[in-house]
């Protein structure tokens, strides 16, 4: 059995490209940048940056080109294609995209009215966004501790009766 499957959350790079194609059917094409957090070998703390184009088809791509603006978070699932073109020079071209299945509209910007019916058309406002925790590669929590007095029965009656559970 294959499987072929993609998440991405990330944020959108570019103004989502709305165009149909000769049947009629509606694609949407844009870029979204997803970071990763870690710490290298001397302890200081890096940060990499992907960029992945997302290409949507039919009632998706409809969504993403009304919803999804500039620097919008999103989370998409789909499937990784990669196609390939000759140029007019001969030269063979290859580039590789998520073709995008569905789709979730992250946190909705602040300052953004409740009324503009899902709509992200609003910008971001400088230090009002809401706050993206980042969970580094190596992550571990930390245990928690315990700062409650451990519940001591003194008695037999205190002990729970097995024919006393409901199933």
């Amino acid at each position: 059995m294959n499987f072929n499957k993609a998440f991405i959350l990330g944020n959108v790079t570019r103004q989502p490209e709305v165009r149909a194609l000769p049947s009629g059917q509606q694609v949407t094409s844009f870029s979204i940048a997803t970071n990763r957090f870690y710490t290298d070998k001397a302890g200081a703390k890096k940060q990499d940056t992907e960029f992945h184009n997302i290409v949507a088809f039919g009632k998706l791509a409809d969504t993403c080109g009304r919803y999804l603006n500039k620097g919008s978070m999103v989370f998409i699932e789909g499937r990784i294609q990669t196609r390939n073109w000759q140029d007019t020079a001969g030269v063979k071209h290859y580039k590789t995209e998520i073709v995008a299945t569905g789709l979730q509209l992250g946190p909705k910007p602040s300052g953004a009215s409740a009324n503009t019916g899902g709509s992200y058309s609003k910008p971001l406002q400088q230090g009002k966004s809401e706050e993206i925790p980042v969970i580094e590669e190596n992550y571990s929590p930390k245990p928690a501790q315990d700062s409650e007095e451990p519940i001591v029965m003194d008695s037999p009656e205190d002990e729970i009766d097995v024919k006393d559970i409901p199933f």
